[in-house]
């Protein structure tokens, strides 16, 4: 199974009455879910591991989730108010206004010895539960457990505007970074991260840690990826016709853990020795997985049916 910790909420995305006035729509979203989602649509084995209310909008999105093939019998259900996100799209980026106090995400915790690692390939985190303390240290008690069977993915998602002490969250974006053996980040989160330093210095450095793979999406100038054997690569993105970017460096994570796991390349040892022309193929496979995305408003990820790339 490949698994996704954190985050699982409803989004209120941008769109337009029928007066042409400015409305929202309620999707289910929440980084980590879309990732599990994504990695179900596409025919993966796929579970999540995180708090979901039992309100109204909890079962909306346990629904959601169920309908994509999504194992939830390792997240935890809590009679406790669900994480909102209102959506609105500025530049062509996504910002988001966050509703997150006092609710299940924010109340869950990880039971140790409650999930069988050595069935598990890969385990994801990343995204707003790590932004919070309580949230950081179980996901940190679930990796120290995981690793020792299971490949450790992760994708920082930066959300500045419920980041109160940047330093602190920096040393935490450090710290699980160095516990990785995938990282992907937009270049948007990048720029939050490391400022004006050079992609390929911070890869270097990344790769000297834990990391086997470190990617950079840049939206529609593609993407580059560093690894220690197939060296830097770079692929472009689909040109399509975008409804929104909301989830699409979500379907690009999912799509390549997907596509690693469907080449025979996420486990670790397999990882640092994939071929470039291997690690092309996977790269290329998500970022049209993510283009389709882009496609469709909210975070709606393709399904197996959708995608015709081969790996």
């Amino acid at each position: 199974m490949l698994l996704s910790c954190g985050d699982a909420l409803i989004d209120f995305v941008p769109t337009r009455n029928a007066d042409g006035r400015e409305a929202v729509m309620p999707a289910v979203g929440g980084s980590c879910l879309n990732v599990a989602i994504g990695m179900a649509r596409l025919g993966a084995p796929s579970g999540f591991v995180g708090g979901i209310s039992t309100d109204l909008f909890g079962r909306m999105i346990a629904d959601h989730a169920a309908a994509s093939n999504v194992d939830l019998s390792l997240a935890t259900r809590r009679d406790l108010q669900t994480t909102l996100a209102f959506v609105r799209i500025v530049a062509g980026e996504s910002h988001y206004a966050f509703y997150d106090a006092g609710t299940a995400t924010r109340d869950w915790a990880y039971r140790r010895g409650s999930i069988p690692f050595d069935t598990v390939a890969a385990v994801h985190v990343g995204s707003t539960t790590l932004v919070n303390d309580r949230g950081a240290a179980e996901t940190k008690a679930l990796i120290a457990d995981a690793r020792a069977s299971s490949t450790i993915s992760f994708d920082p998602n930066c959300r500045p505007n419920l980041v109160k002490h940047k330093q602190a969250y920096l040393a935490r974006m450090a710290e699980f970074a160095g516990r990785a053996d995938l990282i992907k980040m937009s270049d948007v989160d990048f720029a939050y991260l490391f400022g004006d330093e050079r992609y390929a210095q911070r890869a270097s450095a990344l790769l000297g840690q834990s990391a086997s793979l470190v990617v950079i999406t840049r939206g529609s100038n593609g993407a580059i990826a560093w690894h220690a054997g197939a060296g830097q690569i770079e692929i472009t993105a689909p040109q399509v016709e975008v409804a929104d970017t909301i989830g699409a460096g979500d379907s690009f994570q999912a799509a390549l853990l997907f596509a690693l796991h469907r080449q025979g390349r996420l486990a670790r040892s397999r990882l640092k020795d994939i071929g470039a022309d291997e690690l092309r193929r996977a790269l290329s496979f998500a970022a049209n997985c993510a283009g389709l995305t882009c496609t469709r408003p909210g975070a709606d990820p393709p399904w197996s049916r959708e995608i015709t790339w081969p790996l």
